[in-house]
């Protein structure tokens, strides 16, 4: 879990004590940002972030692929494969694990090609061989060693750029304005919470801001919606999880959270079978952590989807089409 006061902008002891190693950190980012990335023969949609933590940006990846596949475009996945042992270039395949290549790797393969790899210039000179039309990256807007043909800053409305200091005085990866600089584009999930939009409007892409929500597909858990049920997530924010499944009605008799890619152990999961058999309850997840537990416990627990909504129906077309218009000039 990130530190609290990343998430508090009035709190200052502390990022202010920190300032100068973030100042050391943003001028790496930035001298990083002035290498000449491998520029692929195919168009590249990067979604990526300015903080650490999750955003979304695997749910944006998975709706943004499903488009373009639709389309007819081969898309392949491009990811570093965080948490995961195999280094790459490797393509994702069945006979991987979470600990080979990272829980998100394994959802993105099973919309479409995925590949890992550290070096993403490498990863995609790999797609683009294996027959990649578009290649779509998760996350990489801070990585140079590859161009983006457009890339796409996803943004969690209930937090957006936390108390404004780059880490470790606060989340940001990058100074504020040369990240919103680079964006072409700008994806804000959820309520505009901490007013990101009004307060950075002015460095924001003209005519490229959009909006969306993530919807869990409660009607996974019918018929017995009522519950009770117990959830448990390690996600970057497990709360918009468990929001979501009481805003559509399900009743949680206990909310559990775990770190971000929690690595689940026998006796978390004994534990976690132990309390919903005495509660009488059903245990609930999400995908992504469903890829990390094994066959034996996955069975047991029931796996509830989040998809993307955009608020503007037209929104993502207008972005592939930009995308593809783009890579034709």
């Amino acid at each position: 879990m990130p530190p609290r006061f990343w998430l508090r902008p009035e709190a200052r002891f502390l990022p202010v004590l920190l300032s100068p190693l973030a100042k050391v950190v943003a001028g790496c980012a930035a001298r990083r940002q002035k290498a000449l990335g491998w520029l692929a023969p195919v168009p590249v949609l990067c979604c990526g972030n300015l903080t650490t933590g999750g955003t979304g940006k695997t749910t944006v990846v998975l709706d943004l692929m499903a488009r373009l596949q639709a389309q007819g475009i081969k898309v392949h996945a491009l990811t570093r494969g965080y948490k995961g042992t195999l280094k790459g270039p490797v393509r994702v395949t069945s006979d991987h694990t979470a600990q080979d290549v990272g829980d998100e790797a394994l959802l993105l393969a099973h919309q479409g090609p995925t590949w890992v790899g550290g070096d993403r210039a490498a990863t995609a000179q790999a797609a683009v061989k294996s027959g990649a039309q578009c290649l779509i990256m998760d996350d990489g807007f801070q990585n140079s060693t590859l161009r983006k043909t457009l890339s796409l800053l996803v943004v969690d409305g209930a937090v957006g750029l936390g108390n404004g200091y780059v880490m470790p005085a606060g989340p940001l990866r990058e100074e504020i304005t040369a990240g919103l600089k680079r964006a072409s584009a700008v994806l804000v999930i959820g309520e505009d919470q901490t007013d990101f939009l009004e307060r950075y409007a002015e460095y924001l892409p003209p005519k490229a801001v959009y909006t969306a929500r993530l919807e869990t597909t409660v009607t996974d858990l019918l018929p017995n919606k009522a519950g009770p049920y117990i959830a448990f997530a390690g996600l970057g924010r497990p709360s918009k999880f468990f929001d979501g499944l009481r805003g559509g009605g399900i009743q949680l008799l206990r909310a559990i959270a775990f770190p971000d890619h929690y690595r689940y152990q026998s006796k978390d999961m004994k534990s976690l079978l132990s309390f919903a058999e005495i509660q009488n309850a059903e245990l609930v997840t999400t995908p992504k952590d469903a890829v990390r537990l094994p066959s034996w416990f996955r069975q047991r627990v029931k796996v509830v989807n989040v998809a993307l909504q955009w608020d503007d129906p037209s929104a993502p077309e207008k972005l592939l089409h930009t995308l593809m218009s783009k890579a034709r000039t």
